[in-house]
């Protein structure tokens, strides 16, 4: 899942390892374009939380070291639910989202990481069908778009904003699906990237190995250098 270009990432060290633009993209997938929105619209010292909320075959349910943590800080935050994942996680989706601060929003239906490879009509239903069921749940309309994998081609991307839809990717990749990354290391990593206006990208879905303990360090640091966390919607309409 990456939208920025691979150039931009740089290296990190990780588990004793340098990781380069490559080996990082690899872990996200994707590619890069100017007109999916990565950055948020302003240069105040404000940062989007957003995690992806997904699975493909295996069933998968939310990390609640990182809910919990989410709730009892009232940390404004945008999830990424896809449809599969949300019809295994019911119950958990709804009483997240009756929170003022969480934000729900769109990851496709069934979470195929080539949705450049599907027809006009297939995208149309991932994107549509998904809508519906997450209305179902949270009695909430998804607005915005996260491609799984982030992949995707100017042909999809059209199909999808023509249903009304931004599609929102992030800022730098956070490399929290990598195995074996330390939390030390993922806050290192990501306290190093984050600038005014990041969109800070995680997993909540069990695949951010090292996320669930990161994240407190990384909030705790941010709030000292007055960083506000603000949901998607309060800045992209």
């Amino acid at each position: 899942m990456i939208s920025i270009s691979r150039a931009a990432l740089g290296g990190v060290m990780l588990g004793g390892v340098m990781l380069g633009a490559a080996m990082l993209a690899a872990a996200w997938g994707g590619a890069a374009r100017a007109d999916v929105i990565t950055h948020l619209p302003t240069s105040d010292m404000m940062v989007a939380l957003t995690f992806d909320a997904c699975e493909n075959r295996t069933p998968a349910t939310f990390d609640r070291k990182i809910v919990d943590y989410l709730v009892a800080e009232k940390i404004p935050v945008t999830l990424f639910v896809s449809g599969r994942f949300a019809e295994h996680n019911r119950d958990d989706l709804k009483a997240l989202a009756a929170h003022d601060f969480v934000e729900i929003e769109n990851h496709s239906l069934s979470h195929n990481n080539h949705m450049e490879q599907m027809d006009d009509a297939a995208v149309r239903r991932e994107v549509a069908d998904n809508d519906a069921l997450l209305f179902q749940i949270t009695g909430r309309h998804t607005h915005l778009f996260r491609f799984p994998a982030g992949n995707f081609s100017p042909r999809v991307l059209a199909d999808v904003e023509a249903l009304g839809y931004k599609v929102v990717h992030w800022t730098f990749a956070s490399g929290d699906p990598i195995r074996g990354l330390r939390p030390g290391e993922l806050t290192q990593w990501v306290l190093t990237k984050t600038k005014a206006g990041s969109i800070l990208v995680f997993h909540i879905n069990g695949r951010g190995w090292a996320t669930g303990d990161a994240l407190p360090d990384i909030v705790a640091e941010l709030r000292r250098r007055n960083v506000r966390f603000v949901r998607l919607d309060s800045l992209i309409q």
